[in-house]
């Protein structure tokens, strides 16, 4: 359900938007005849117009008309931001229209006994021992290797050069690289073609970049790669001895017998959780499935912003930013969001339903339970409880995540 208000602030509402726009922008103007951030509002207006400072004012407006809104009008539940439209502005007032979306009724269907089967945990031979080479690999030794050629699993320390055309492409140069064979880390047919190489020996490499590598200009194009090797190493393994075991600093382990038991429990519990995990979600699948909703644009636009804001922190960690990948891939913002809308959606009926069946359930939770949550992180983080809650959003957010805790119970019995 949509419903739209039109409101005004004006007189002295509207001029304490326009004073903390002028705040916010004099802490670091410099105006000729004023120390920093000391310039008169007056003077700031003549020089620069009244209109410098709506757009500071338009979010200070907002935020007082949506408080306003909201404490007035009990009827407004908004499921997502509201939609705004700036109707008229003038130095003297402020009009905005503000439409608001309610969450959508949803109508439950079966949520209880939906008896979906659990996957079956198996540790399997191969993971522990995949688990103890890695342990193992951790106090691996790295020796120079002075005679040989490559082989797999050694250290190539090399210096290559990529061409095109016989002209180099940038990003497909570097010096002095310390490469893992084996470890897959380039193209396809790279370390494969550095096997047998010599201390000292260089190599023309041909290859042919995948028809779905990120840089467009290179996808399917055949290339040459000129390789210096300078140096092998290897690591070497540690035995499990006495020594190995009181580097490893596991308590109670002192054997590869304890070890392996060790390993296989840390797996098992793992694969606990994320067969947990896994079963939940299928059971809310059903529950969605089972239930009748139908979700607004706006809601899905809304989950949309939020899964791309995501999407480029996510980006961030890699080097990268929303523009450079889609620069990379070839790609508009339109077609990504397209791409998200059956995630945002599938979200958004997840989130519909959940919070049907705590009013359904009547869910509560208790200040004690919230408090004891709230105490164990306050541990785990070193935090105090002022911090913590000013970081998670308030107890609010700590209660809801337990009712959440609680329908995951009730639906996957």
């Amino acid at each position: 359900m949509k419903k739209t208000y039109l409101e005004k602030l004006e007189g002295k509402a509207w001029q304490e938007c326009l004073d903390k726009a002028f705040d916010k922008k004099k802490k670091d103007l410099k105006v000729d005849g004023f120390r920093k951030g000391q310039c008169p509002k007056e003077v700031y207006i003549k020089k620069f117009g009244i209109e410098s400072l709506y757009m500071d004012a338009v979010d200070v407006a907002l935020q007082k008309v949506y408080e306003s809104l909201i404490s007035k009008e009990d009827t407004i539940k908004p499921a997502c931001a509201p939609a705004v439209d700036i109707k008229n502005i003038t130095p003297e007032m402020i009009e905005v229209e503000m439409t608001f979306v309610s969450e959508p009724e949803v109508k439950l269907g079966k949520y209880t006994g939906l008896k979906i089967k659990k996957e079956e945990i198996k540790v399997t031979d191969e993971e522990v021992e995949h688990e103890l080479y890695h342990i193992q690999n951790d106090f691996a030794e790295i020796k120079i290797v002075e005679d040989g050629e490559l082989k797999e699993g050694q250290i190539a320390i090399i210096d290559f050069e990529g061409f095109k055309d016989g002209k180099a492409f940038d990003g497909g140069k570097s010096e002095g690289y310390s490469l893992t064979i084996g470890s897959h880390t380039f193209i396809p047919g790279f370390e494969e073609k550095l096997i047998g190489m010599k201390k000292g020996e260089e190599r023309d490499i041909e290859l042919t970049f995948p028809e779905d590598y990120h840089a467009e200009e290179l996808k399917g194009k055949d290339v040459v790669f000129k390789v210096k090797l300078h140096e092998i190493k290897e690591r070497l393994l540690p035995e499990m001895d006495e020594n190995f075991f009181k580097d490893l600093g596991m308590e109670g382990v002192d054997s590869k017998e304890k070890l392996v038991e060790e390993v296989k429990g840390n797996i098992k519990a793992g694969k606990e959780r994320q067969l947990e995990e896994a079963h939940i979600f299928k059971c809310l699948d059903k529950v969605v499935e089972n239930a009748k909703f139908e979700i607004p644009s706006e809601l899905t636009e809304d989950e949309v912003n939020r899964l791309l804001e995501e999407f480029n922190m996510q980006l961030g960690y890699q080097g990268l930013n929303l523009d450079k990948y889609l620069e990379m891939t070839n790609s508009k913002i339109e077609d990504l969001r397209k791409q998200m809308e059956g995630e945002a959606n599938k979200r958004i009926g997840y989130r519909l339903v959940i919070n049907a069946i705590i009013k359904e359930e009547n869910l509560t939770v208790e200040d004690k339970d919230a408090d004891k949550i709230i105490e164990d992180m306050m541990k785990q983080y070193n935090a105090t409880k002022e911090e913590l809650l000013k970081n998670i959003g308030g107890i609010e957010v700590v209660k809801h995540d337990l009712l959440v805790k609680k329908v995951f119970e009730l639906i996957s019995k």
